[in-house]
């Protein structure tokens, strides 16, 4: 796992300055899944592969690794310490913890979109040769006996390629081998991968759950004004790293003038659109860029829930429409395009898939 540079470069999994999911210890929600993995581990009944799904910045990634954790700490799931047990939780200063948070343990092994040299960006996908190193891993014989683990953040950045390399390492996976195969919308995983994976499905977090992990990410985050973090947690759409995005500058601001222009579909206020593009489109501008696309993914999603009993039918428009805008924002990023025809493009087709939503 280790990058063997002297200078690490920017991590595609981890926002901004905010901890890692690796170097994060304390995990106050979700506990009825975290007892479903300890009490599946104590028994023997753990699966070789599981998909931790939910929508993106509620914990699944910080769980994947507090299971990593665990596991690597105490690979006897007989020994007491794992039957008496209550949580995962892992002291930092444990030796499996150290190596984890330094990426320098042999054992495991972290899918997730690298860092490109030559562009000074992170790719734009998980690709098939990034899956042929971790295959190479899973060749080798654990350290300690115990499991040889990847972690894949996430499975929509995984192109067609490196999907298919994974299901046959899923398919014909080694013992005391371990997936754990992060998922934004798990509906829309390989399903030849899909079927092949336990689902462990988060919800997303309260107001008052997500004020309380941003109060152990330390500063500047937990030094954050109460009213503007409880402001911010209320609109993130159950969101921690939605929420820090808003806790920025003129983030607040922003995303009420993003939210009104989708609540106005399909109507469309063109010079309103031509301006937000022209805002957050810039090269400087990436971080209110990234909030406007979170903001229009939990639009959807949010519009997909509500009216899920009404079938596939009517809700395929609107789902298809996220799907051309996620290809065409990956294509933009890729090739350096400007942004600001995709997102003129992006609100021209919401409009007309919220016409045939709404008939």
């Amino acid at each position: 796992m280790a990058r063997g540079t002297n200078e690490t470069p920017p991590e595609a999994d981890r926002f901004e300055d905010a901890p890692h999911p690796r170097e994060t210890s304390a995990f106050i929600v979700h506990a009825e899944a975290e007892r479903t993995l300890l009490d599946a581990y104590r028994a023997g009944r753990l699966p070789q592969a599981i998909i931790i799904g939910g929508p993106s910045g509620i914990g699944k990634a910080t769980l994947a690794w507090r299971l990593t954790r665990f596991l690597l700490a105490h690979p006897d799931p007989s020994a007491t310490t794992v039957q008496s047990a209550e949580t995962l939780f892992v002291p930092q200063d444990h030796p499996a913890a150290r190596k984890l948070a330094a990426l320098a343990h042999g054992d495991v092994f972290l899918l997730r979109r690298e860092w490109n040299e030559k562009t000074k960006r992170s790719f734009t996908e998980i690709r098939a040769d990034d899956v042929r190193h971790a295959i190479h891993m899973f060749q080798q014989a654990a350290g300690a006996g115990g499991y040889r683990i990847c972690i894949v953040d996430s499975a929509e950045d995984l192109n067609r390629a490196g999907a298919n390399a994974l299901l046959k390492l899923v398919e014909e996976p080694p013992p005391r081998s371990l997936f754990l195969i992060i998922a934004h919308r798990p509906g829309q995983v390989l399903p030849t991968l899909r079927s092949r994976c336990r689902r462990l499905l988060l919800k997303p977090l309260t107001g008052a759950e997500i004020t309380a992990v941003v109060a152990t990410l330390g500063t500047p985050w937990s030094d954050a004004d109460g009213g503007a973090l409880a402001a911010a947690a209320e609109r993130a759409s159950g969101s921690v790293p939605a929420a820090l995005r808003l806790l920025g500058g003129r983030s607040l601001e922003l995303d009420t003038k993003i939210r009104r222009l989708l609540a106005e579909l399909p109507g469309v206020d063109w010079r309103e659109v031509h301006g937000l593009a022209d805002q957050v489109a810039g090269r400087d501008n990436t971080a209110d860029y990234d909030m406007m696309m979170t903001t229009i993914v939990d639009w959807i999603d949010t519009a997909l829930h509500r009216e899920a009993g009404h079938g596939p039918a009517r809700l395929a428009p609107l789902a298809e429409v996220w799907e051309k805008a996620a290809e065409a924002a990956r294509e933009t990023e890729a090739l350096n395009l400007d942004k600001r025809p995709l997102i003129l493009s992006i609100f021209a087709d919401l409009a007309t898939a919220a016409k045939a939503f709404a008939a």
